[in-house]
């Protein structure tokens, strides 16, 4: 019940605007967010490469209405692009969708995200296609194959969400394609007819999905994000057990949370990535963290009684 509240209030306007008021919010915030600044996430970025970690660099939105708003957010991702080439950072950047447009029209997305793989293509800097709620999956999958097959992008993954009931058909048809996917477990509010209710299902669907995309050919990539032990521990026995090489896989984190494991995997000898979010659009990214783990919300509990 608790995470279904939060995830509501991720949603919610009036929310939004009780806590991106409140100071004390934004600080704690900052664990999970690099900052509000270009300048704040590349400095982060240049730590953690520093300490082993590649990252992906998040620029914070989505659900955006108007076209000169899209348009605002490819001149901000050209940036980032154009700042990972200046510093020589070890990264990719995740987009959504939603941010480029696609609940305007989809010719508008698929137009802004073209523009945004061209620049990144030329930098030779990967892109991921954040999934965002079941409602814009199908879209999702479609603008990802097109930009992929039809216009011929080599730099472009996708997500797929372990609680999605759908998940298991989409991944056999993308490890057959040697798609580039970032599995994680998903973080939004769905009706039980559509996502596993379940943490059990999910987790046993988790390990299913990640088994079915380890085991397929290349150039089938997988993007392991989870910060659960029992999931790491289940893929890399499935990983040793089966010989599959290093440059097939790698694990994805959020920026803020085990960051001492993040470093452990990475001096393990696995490709280890951040995902590093920043921006001034940090509530329902913030508020989704909260939702996922009560660990994160007992940290949020803690600073609040501390003031």
């Amino acid at each position: 019940m608790l995470r279904r509240l939060l995830l509501y209030l991720s949603a919610a306007r009036w929310a939004q605007r009780l806590v991106v008021g409140w100071g004390l919010a934004r600080r704690v915030a900052r664990r999970f967010v690099a900052g509000e600044t270009l300048d704040e996430a590349a400095a982060v970025a240049r730590a953690l490469n520093a300490r082993g970690l590649a990252v992906t660099l998040d620029c914070l939105g989505e659900s955006v209405t108007r076209a000169d708003d899209a348009a605002a957010v490819v001149d901000a991702y050209r940036a980032v692009l154009a700042r990972i080439s200046l510093d020589g950072l070890d990264a990719s950047i995740s987009l959504k969708l939603t941010h480029l447009g696609l609940d305007i029209s989809e010719a508008l997305c698929l137009a802004n995200l073209r523009q945004i793989l061209a620049d990144a293509q030329a930098r030779g800097i990967p892109v991921t296609i954040d999934m965002e709620s079941s409602a814009h999956t199908e879209a999702t999958l479609r603008l990802y194959r097109t930009v992929r097959d039809a216009d011929g992008f080599a730099n472009v993954g996708t997500v797929i969400q372990a609680y999605l009931r759908r998940s298991a058909a989409d991944m056999e048809a993308l490890a057959a394609e040697g798609a580039h996917i970032r599995l994680c477990k998903g973080a939004y509010l769905e009706p039980p007819e559509i996502a596993f209710p379940d943490k059990a299902e999910v987790d046993a669907n988790f390990i299913r999905l990640a088994a079915i995309f380890l085991d397929a050919p290349p150039p089938a990539y997988l993007c392991i994000a989870t910060h659960d032990e029992r999931m790491i521990a289940a893929t890399e026995r499935h990983i040793r057990d089966r010989n599959i090489p290093r440059d097939r896989y790698e694990y994805q984190m959020l920026y803020g949370i085990r960051s001492a494991r993040q470093e452990e995997l990475a001096r393990a000898g696995h490709r280890m990535r951040v995902y590093v979010p920043f921006g001034t659009a940090w509530y329902p990214y913030f508020m989704r963290r909260l939702a996922e783990r009560p660990a994160n919300l007992w940290f949020f509990a803690r600073s609040l009684f501390r003031r």
